[in-house]
Protein backbone atom coordinates (compact mmCIF):
# COMPACT_ATOMS: atom_id res chain seq x y z
CA UNK A 1 0.00 0.00 0.00
CA UNK A 2 1.35 3.53 -1.11
CA UNK A 3 2.10 5.65 2.08
CA UNK A 4 2.83 9.57 2.28
CA UNK A 5 1.08 12.13 -0.05
CA UNK A 6 0.38 11.26 -3.48
CA UNK A 7 0.13 13.67 -6.03
CA UNK A 8 0.18 11.40 -9.33
CA UNK A 9 -2.78 10.64 -10.91
CA UNK A 10 -1.90 7.41 -11.62
CA UNK A 11 -0.57 6.92 -7.97
CA UNK A 12 -4.10 7.73 -6.62
CA UNK A 13 -5.93 5.65 -8.89
CA UNK A 14 -3.60 2.74 -7.84
CA UNK A 15 -4.45 3.27 -4.08
CA UNK A 16 -7.89 4.02 -4.64
CA UNK A 17 -8.26 0.42 -6.21
CA UNK A 18 -6.12 -1.12 -3.54
CA UNK A 19 -8.07 0.16 -1.01
CA UNK A 20 -11.64 -0.45 -2.94
CA UNK A 21 -10.23 -4.53 -2.45
CA UNK A 22 -9.35 -3.83 1.59
CA UNK A 23 -12.96 -2.80 1.49
CA UNK A 24 -14.37 -5.99 0.59
CA UNK A 25 -14.85 -4.93 -3.30
CA UNK A 26 -14.32 -7.73 -6.15
CA UNK A 27 -13.50 -5.39 -8.73
CA UNK A 28 -11.66 -1.52 -9.00
CA UNK A 29 -11.66 0.74 -11.58
CA UNK A 30 -11.68 4.21 -13.28
CA UNK A 31 -12.85 5.64 -15.92
CA UNK A 32 -12.84 9.10 -17.42
CA UNK A 33 -15.86 10.66 -17.23
CA UNK A 34 -15.92 12.54 -20.31
CA UNK A 35 -15.59 8.92 -22.33
CA UNK A 36 -18.51 7.02 -22.17
CA UNK A 37 -19.62 6.56 -25.78
CA UNK A 38 -22.79 4.63 -25.57
CA UNK A 39 -24.91 7.65 -23.71
CA UNK A 40 -24.56 9.23 -27.19
CA UNK A 41 -27.55 5.90 -28.08
CA UNK A 42 -29.51 6.68 -24.53
CA UNK A 43 -32.26 9.35 -26.30
CA UNK A 44 -32.70 7.05 -29.32
CA UNK A 45 -33.72 4.38 -26.05
CA UNK A 46 -35.40 6.59 -24.46
CA UNK A 47 -37.30 7.79 -27.63
CA UNK A 48 -38.03 4.53 -28.17
CA UNK A 49 -40.67 4.41 -25.12
CA UNK A 50 -38.13 1.81 -24.07
CA UNK A 51 -37.86 3.05 -20.61
CA UNK A 52 -41.08 2.70 -19.40
CA UNK A 53 -42.53 4.44 -16.62
CA UNK A 54 -39.05 4.79 -14.96
CA UNK A 55 -38.87 8.87 -15.83
CA UNK A 56 -35.95 9.10 -13.29
CA UNK A 57 -33.65 7.17 -16.07
CA UNK A 58 -34.95 10.59 -18.35
CA UNK A 59 -32.77 12.83 -15.88
CA UNK A 60 -30.37 14.96 -18.33
CA UNK A 61 -27.22 14.28 -16.43
CA UNK A 62 -27.38 10.48 -17.46
CA UNK A 63 -26.19 11.46 -20.87
CA UNK A 64 -23.69 13.61 -19.55
CA UNK A 65 -22.21 12.90 -16.18
CA UNK A 66 -20.10 15.96 -16.11
CA UNK A 67 -22.92 17.55 -14.63
CA UNK A 68 -23.60 15.67 -12.30
CA UNK A 69 -20.62 17.55 -9.92
CA UNK A 70 -19.08 20.97 -11.34
CA UNK A 71 -15.55 20.23 -12.69
CA UNK A 72 -15.72 16.11 -12.20
CA UNK A 73 -13.60 14.27 -13.68
CA UNK A 74 -13.13 10.75 -12.94
CA UNK A 75 -15.71 7.69 -12.13
CA UNK A 76 -14.63 5.15 -9.83
CA UNK A 77 -16.34 2.11 -10.10
CA UNK A 78 -16.24 -0.58 -8.00
CA UNK A 79 -18.03 -4.36 -8.37
CA UNK A 80 -19.32 -6.92 -5.88
CA UNK A 81 -20.50 -10.49 -6.51
CA UNK A 82 -23.42 -11.23 -4.92
CA UNK A 83 -23.36 -15.24 -6.60
CA UNK A 84 -24.40 -18.24 -4.13
CA UNK A 85 -24.29 -21.79 -4.25
CA UNK A 86 -27.77 -22.10 -4.79
CA UNK A 87 -29.06 -23.39 -7.93
CA UNK A 88 -29.78 -21.06 -11.36
CA UNK A 89 -33.50 -20.89 -12.14
CA UNK A 90 -33.12 -22.78 -14.66
CA UNK A 91 -32.07 -25.26 -13.10
CA UNK A 92 -34.67 -25.94 -11.12
CA UNK A 93 -36.56 -29.41 -11.13
CA UNK A 94 -40.47 -29.46 -12.15
CA UNK A 95 -41.96 -28.75 -9.07
CA UNK A 96 -43.84 -31.67 -7.43
CA UNK A 97 -46.65 -32.58 -4.65
CA UNK A 98 -46.85 -29.54 -2.53
CA UNK A 99 -47.09 -25.67 -1.70
CA UNK A 100 -46.67 -23.67 -5.12
CA UNK A 101 -43.46 -21.53 -5.08
CA UNK A 102 -42.37 -18.68 -6.58
CA UNK A 103 -39.13 -17.06 -7.39
CA UNK A 104 -36.88 -14.24 -5.99
CA UNK A 105 -34.11 -12.52 -7.98
CA UNK A 106 -30.57 -13.77 -6.97
CA UNK A 107 -29.80 -10.13 -6.05
CA UNK A 108 -32.51 -9.68 -3.44
CA UNK A 109 -32.05 -13.02 -1.39
CA UNK A 110 -29.87 -11.24 1.53
CA UNK A 111 -29.84 -8.04 2.55
CA UNK A 112 -30.63 -5.20 0.54
CA UNK A 113 -27.41 -4.17 -1.78
CA UNK A 114 -28.14 -0.95 -1.76
CA UNK A 115 -26.92 -0.50 2.19
CA UNK A 116 -24.28 -3.02 2.05
CA UNK A 117 -22.02 -1.54 -1.02
CA UNK A 118 -23.70 2.43 0.53
CA UNK A 119 -21.37 1.20 3.60
CA UNK A 120 -18.74 0.15 1.74
CA UNK A 121 -18.48 3.09 -0.83
CA UNK A 122 -18.51 5.76 2.45
CA UNK A 123 -15.29 3.39 3.94
CA UNK A 124 -14.05 3.94 0.82
CA UNK A 125 -14.58 7.63 0.19
CA UNK A 126 -13.73 8.53 4.00
CA UNK A 127 -10.15 6.83 3.22
CA UNK A 128 -9.83 9.13 0.20
CA UNK A 129 -10.89 11.99 2.49
CA UNK A 130 -7.91 11.29 4.64
CA UNK A 131 -5.57 10.29 2.17
CA UNK A 132 -5.64 12.98 0.11
CA UNK A 133 -4.83 16.45 1.29
CA UNK A 134 -6.18 18.24 -2.13
CA UNK A 135 -9.42 19.93 -1.73
CA UNK A 136 -12.01 17.32 -4.00
CA UNK A 137 -15.65 17.17 -4.22
CA UNK A 138 -17.08 13.53 -4.65
CA UNK A 139 -20.80 12.02 -4.57
CA UNK A 140 -21.00 8.30 -3.92
CA UNK A 141 -23.82 5.75 -5.39
CA UNK A 142 -25.79 2.80 -5.59
CA UNK A 143 -28.78 2.83 -7.85
CA UNK A 144 -29.06 5.91 -7.13
CA UNK A 145 -27.61 8.35 -8.90
CA UNK A 146 -27.73 9.10 -12.41
CA UNK A 147 -25.04 7.31 -13.89
CA UNK A 148 -25.52 4.37 -16.25
CA UNK A 149 -22.96 2.37 -13.86
CA UNK A 150 -22.56 -0.28 -16.72
CA UNK A 151 -21.44 2.09 -18.85
CA UNK A 152 -19.02 3.36 -16.59
CA UNK A 153 -18.02 0.32 -15.45
CA UNK A 154 -17.01 -0.81 -19.20
CA UNK A 155 -14.47 2.03 -19.76
CA UNK A 156 -12.87 1.53 -16.48
CA UNK A 157 -11.62 -2.00 -17.33
CA UNK A 158 -13.90 -3.83 -15.70
CA UNK A 159 -15.78 -6.06 -18.09
CA UNK A 160 -17.91 -5.92 -21.65
CA UNK A 161 -21.30 -4.92 -21.88
CA UNK A 162 -23.03 -7.78 -23.32
CA UNK A 163 -26.12 -9.02 -25.52
CA UNK A 164 -28.34 -8.90 -22.56
CA UNK A 165 -27.04 -5.49 -21.69
CA UNK A 166 -25.40 -6.40 -18.27
CA UNK A 167 -21.84 -6.03 -17.12
CA UNK A 168 -19.80 -9.56 -18.36
CA UNK A 169 -16.46 -9.82 -16.17
CA UNK A 170 -14.64 -12.79 -17.96
CA UNK A 171 -13.62 -14.31 -14.60
CA UNK A 172 -16.88 -13.66 -12.70
CA UNK A 173 -19.36 -13.48 -14.45
CA UNK A 174 -22.50 -11.12 -14.42
CA UNK A 175 -23.27 -11.82 -10.84
CA UNK A 176 -22.34 -7.84 -9.78
CA UNK A 177 -23.42 -4.89 -7.99
CA UNK A 178 -22.25 -1.82 -8.96
CA UNK A 179 -21.30 0.96 -7.44
CA UNK A 180 -19.83 4.21 -8.06
CA UNK A 181 -17.84 7.63 -6.79
CA UNK A 182 -18.06 10.52 -9.21
CA UNK A 183 -15.16 13.24 -8.42
CA UNK A 184 -13.56 15.53 -9.22
CA UNK A 185 -9.91 14.14 -8.31
CA UNK A 186 -7.43 14.11 -11.04
CA UNK A 187 -7.49 10.87 -11.91
CA UNK A 188 -5.65 8.33 -14.35
CA UNK A 189 -8.12 5.93 -16.25
CA UNK A 190 -7.68 2.55 -15.31
CA UNK A 191 -7.28 1.99 -19.33
CA UNK A 192 -4.36 3.50 -21.15
CA UNK A 193 -4.59 6.08 -23.53
CA UNK A 194 -5.52 4.03 -26.79
CA UNK A 195 -6.33 0.84 -25.14
CA UNK A 196 -9.52 -0.30 -25.42
CA UNK A 197 -12.23 -1.73 -23.44
CA UNK A 198 -12.16 -5.55 -22.52
CA UNK A 199 -13.44 -7.25 -25.56
CA UNK A 200 -16.85 -8.20 -26.51
CA UNK A 201 -16.91 -12.48 -25.70
CA UNK A 202 -20.15 -12.64 -26.61
CA UNK A 203 -19.33 -13.89 -30.04
CA UNK A 204 -22.64 -15.92 -31.82
CA UNK A 205 -23.91 -16.82 -28.48
CA UNK A 206 -27.81 -15.92 -28.60
CA UNK A 207 -28.96 -17.82 -24.96
CA UNK A 208 -29.80 -15.13 -22.88
CA UNK A 209 -32.26 -13.25 -26.24
CA UNK A 210 -33.48 -16.53 -27.00
CA UNK A 211 -34.49 -17.56 -23.19
CA UNK A 212 -36.04 -14.61 -22.34
CA UNK A 213 -39.73 -15.58 -21.71
CA UNK A 214 -41.28 -12.18 -22.69
CA UNK A 215 -38.87 -11.44 -25.70
CA UNK A 216 -37.41 -8.20 -23.68
CA UNK A 217 -34.96 -7.73 -26.23
CA UNK A 218 -35.98 -6.48 -29.76
CA UNK A 219 -32.22 -6.61 -30.64
CA UNK A 220 -29.15 -7.98 -29.36
CA UNK A 221 -27.78 -4.94 -26.58
CA UNK A 222 -31.28 -3.30 -26.49
CA UNK A 223 -33.71 -3.86 -23.62
CA UNK A 224 -37.58 -3.36 -24.25
CA UNK A 225 -37.87 -2.27 -20.54
CA UNK A 226 -41.30 -2.67 -20.91
CA UNK A 227 -41.20 -5.96 -21.74
CA UNK A 228 -38.94 -7.45 -19.00
CA UNK A 229 -39.77 -9.25 -16.15
CA UNK A 230 -38.32 -7.32 -13.64
CA UNK A 231 -39.81 -4.04 -14.68
CA UNK A 232 -43.22 -5.60 -14.76
CA UNK A 233 -42.79 -7.34 -11.13
CA UNK A 234 -40.65 -4.19 -9.51
CA UNK A 235 -40.90 -0.85 -11.49
CA UNK A 236 -44.67 -1.26 -12.79
CA UNK A 237 -46.95 0.20 -10.59
CA UNK A 238 -50.36 -0.38 -12.27
CA UNK A 239 -52.07 -3.06 -14.60
CA UNK A 240 -49.50 -5.87 -15.66
CA UNK A 241 -50.29 -6.30 -19.61
CA UNK A 242 -52.30 -9.47 -20.04
CA UNK A 243 -50.74 -10.70 -22.35
CA UNK A 244 -47.25 -10.96 -20.50
CA UNK A 245 -48.49 -13.04 -17.66
CA UNK A 246 -48.23 -16.07 -18.89
CA UNK A 247 -45.03 -15.58 -19.38
CA UNK A 248 -43.79 -14.57 -16.54
CA UNK A 249 -44.52 -17.91 -14.55
CA UNK A 250 -43.74 -17.91 -10.86
CA UNK A 251 -41.98 -14.88 -11.04
CA UNK A 252 -42.43 -12.41 -7.86
CA UNK A 253 -39.34 -9.89 -7.37
CA UNK A 254 -37.47 -9.61 -10.95
CA UNK A 255 -35.90 -12.34 -13.01
CA UNK A 256 -32.39 -14.03 -13.29
CA UNK A 257 -33.71 -16.40 -16.84
CA UNK A 258 -30.69 -14.31 -19.25
CA UNK A 259 -28.22 -14.33 -16.75
CA UNK A 260 -29.02 -18.11 -15.73
CA UNK A 261 -28.51 -19.52 -19.20
CA UNK A 262 -25.33 -17.07 -19.92
CA UNK A 263 -21.94 -19.62 -20.24
CA UNK A 264 -20.31 -16.87 -18.83
CA UNK A 265 -21.79 -17.70 -15.66
CA UNK A 266 -21.72 -21.37 -15.60
CA UNK A 267 -18.27 -21.44 -13.60
CA UNK A 268 -19.01 -17.88 -11.63
CA UNK A 269 -17.51 -17.99 -8.86
CA UNK A 270 -19.88 -17.86 -4.99
CA UNK A 271 -19.67 -15.05 -2.89
CA UNK A 272 -17.95 -15.20 0.20
CA UNK A 273 -20.50 -12.77 2.02
CA UNK A 274 -23.66 -14.04 4.10
CA UNK A 275 -25.32 -10.99 3.40
CA UNK A 276 -26.12 -12.12 0.08
CA UNK A 277 -27.20 -15.63 1.25
CA UNK A 278 -31.10 -16.34 1.06
CA UNK A 279 -32.52 -14.67 3.89
CA UNK A 280 -34.94 -17.26 6.35
CA UNK A 281 -37.65 -16.03 8.52
CA UNK A 282 -39.12 -18.50 11.39
CA UNK A 283 -42.90 -17.92 11.44
CA UNK A 284 -45.60 -18.84 13.79
CA UNK A 285 -49.47 -16.86 14.48
CA UNK A 286 -48.07 -13.83 16.50
CA UNK A 287 -44.35 -13.40 15.01
CA UNK A 288 -42.66 -12.56 12.46
CA UNK A 289 -38.88 -12.55 12.41
CA UNK A 290 -36.11 -12.90 10.33
CA UNK A 291 -33.25 -16.05 11.38
CA UNK A 292 -29.56 -16.68 10.07
CA UNK A 293 -29.06 -19.48 8.33
CA UNK A 294 -29.34 -20.74 4.90
CA UNK A 295 -32.68 -21.51 2.58
CA UNK A 296 -34.84 -24.53 3.94
CA UNK A 297 -37.74 -25.77 2.56
CA UNK A 298 -40.80 -24.71 5.10
CA UNK A 299 -40.26 -26.97 8.44
CA UNK A 300 -43.38 -27.51 10.45
CA UNK A 301 -43.56 -28.54 14.35
CA UNK A 302 -45.41 -29.11 17.05
CA UNK A 303 -45.49 -25.58 17.93
CA UNK A 304 -46.94 -24.62 14.75
CA UNK A 305 -43.63 -22.56 14.08
CA UNK A 306 -42.00 -23.10 10.30
CA UNK A 307 -39.35 -21.22 8.31
CA UNK A 308 -39.39 -19.61 5.55
CA UNK A 309 -36.71 -18.38 2.68
CA UNK A 310 -36.63 -16.01 -0.39
CA UNK A 311 -34.99 -18.98 -2.09
CA UNK A 312 -38.52 -20.62 -3.71
CA UNK A 313 -40.70 -18.93 -1.16
CA UNK A 314 -43.99 -20.29 -0.49
CA UNK A 315 -46.52 -17.86 -3.07
CA UNK A 316 -49.27 -18.34 -0.52
CA UNK A 317 -47.21 -16.94 2.30
CA UNK A 318 -46.46 -13.63 0.00
CA UNK A 319 -49.88 -13.38 -1.28
CA UNK A 320 -51.70 -13.66 2.27
CA UNK A 321 -49.27 -11.02 3.67
CA UNK A 322 -50.49 -7.77 5.63
CA UNK A 323 -49.05 -4.45 4.82
CA UNK A 324 -47.93 -4.20 8.23
CA UNK A 325 -46.06 -7.78 7.91
CA UNK A 326 -44.77 -6.61 4.39
CA UNK A 327 -42.88 -3.51 6.33
CA UNK A 328 -41.34 -5.13 9.33
CA UNK A 329 -40.11 -8.52 6.86
CA UNK A 330 -38.37 -6.68 4.22
CA UNK A 331 -37.22 -3.30 5.96
CA UNK A 332 -33.65 -3.99 4.95
CA UNK A 333 -34.62 -5.79 1.69
CA UNK A 334 -34.32 -4.71 -1.67
CA UNK A 335 -37.79 -6.43 -2.16
CA UNK A 336 -39.12 -4.11 -0.42
CA UNK A 337 -38.85 -1.26 -3.78
CA UNK A 338 -41.19 -3.68 -5.33
CA UNK A 339 -43.87 -2.74 -2.24
CA UNK A 340 -46.91 -4.29 -0.42
CA UNK A 341 -49.06 -4.36 -3.22
CA UNK A 342 -46.89 -4.74 -6.20
CA UNK A 343 -45.77 -7.82 -4.28
CA UNK A 344 -48.65 -9.25 -3.66
CA UNK A 345 -49.84 -8.22 -6.85
CA UNK A 346 -47.07 -10.27 -8.73
CA UNK A 347 -47.60 -13.53 -6.24
CA UNK A 348 -51.22 -13.49 -8.04
CA UNK A 349 -50.33 -13.49 -11.49
CA UNK A 350 -47.71 -16.23 -9.90
CA UNK A 351 -50.41 -18.38 -8.29
CA UNK A 352 -52.67 -17.93 -11.97
CA UNK A 353 -49.35 -19.76 -13.34
CA UNK A 354 -49.34 -22.46 -10.63
CA UNK A 355 -51.03 -25.26 -12.94
CA UNK A 356 -52.08 -26.55 -9.70
CA UNK A 357 -54.24 -30.14 -10.08
CA UNK A 358 -57.59 -29.85 -9.15
CA UNK A 359 -57.73 -32.72 -6.50
CA UNK A 360 -54.66 -30.99 -4.75
CA UNK A 361 -55.34 -29.65 -0.91
CA UNK A 362 -53.07 -26.66 -2.23
CA UNK A 363 -55.80 -25.81 -5.27
CA UNK A 364 -58.17 -25.50 -2.43
CA UNK A 365 -56.32 -23.37 -0.70
CA UNK A 366 -55.09 -20.75 -3.15
CA UNK A 367 -58.52 -20.79 -4.60
CA UNK A 368 -59.68 -19.73 -1.25
CA UNK A 369 -57.25 -17.42 -0.86
CA UNK A 370 -57.48 -15.28 -4.24
CA UNK A 371 -61.11 -15.33 -4.06
CA UNK A 372 -60.35 -13.54 -0.93
CA UNK A 373 -57.78 -10.87 -2.51
CA UNK A 374 -60.52 -10.46 -5.52
CA UNK A 375 -62.53 -8.90 -2.78
CA UNK A 376 -60.09 -6.92 -1.20
CA UNK A 377 -60.44 -2.85 -1.26
CA UNK A 378 -57.12 -2.49 -3.61
CA UNK A 379 -58.24 -2.74 -7.17
CA UNK A 380 -54.84 -3.43 -8.38
CA UNK A 381 -54.81 -6.39 -6.34
CA UNK A 382 -58.60 -7.78 -6.89
CA UNK A 383 -58.28 -7.49 -10.89
CA UNK A 384 -54.86 -9.85 -10.97
CA UNK A 385 -56.67 -12.05 -8.20
CA UNK A 386 -59.81 -12.24 -10.56
CA UNK A 387 -57.19 -13.30 -13.29
CA UNK A 388 -55.20 -15.71 -10.96
CA UNK A 389 -58.84 -17.42 -10.78
CA UNK A 390 -60.19 -17.62 -13.93
CA UNK A 391 -56.50 -18.87 -15.42
CA UNK A 392 -56.93 -21.94 -12.84
CA UNK A 393 -60.31 -22.53 -13.63
CA UNK A 394 -59.42 -23.23 -17.16
CA UNK A 395 -56.88 -25.80 -15.51
CA UNK A 396 -59.87 -27.65 -14.52
CA UNK A 397 -64.09 -27.84 -13.46
CA UNK A 398 -65.04 -25.55 -11.07
CA UNK A 399 -64.54 -26.53 -7.56
CA UNK A 400 -66.82 -25.39 -4.96
CA UNK A 401 -65.49 -23.52 -2.37
CA UNK A 402 -68.36 -23.84 0.26
CA UNK A 403 -67.71 -27.47 0.00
Amino acid sequence: MLTGEIVNAAEKTRWICERARAVGFDLAGVAPVDALDELARLPEWLERGYVGEMDYLRDSRRADPRLVIEGARSIIVVALNYNTEQPYSTELPAPEDGPPRGWISRYAWGDDYHEVLGEKLETLLAAMRAQFTEPFEARAYVDTGPIVERVAAKHAGLGWLAKNTCLINEQLGSWLFLGVIVTTLDLAPSLAPGEPPPADLCGNCRLCLDACPTQAFPEPYVLDARRCISYLTIELREVIPEELRPAMSRAVFGCDICQDVCPWNRKAPATQMAAFEPRTYIRNSKLENRSSGTAQPPRRDSSDEFRVSLFQPELEWLAGLTQQQFSGIFRASAIKRAKWRGLVRNACVALGNSGLARDSAAYRRVTLLLSRLADSDDALIAEHARWALARLALQGPFIDLAV
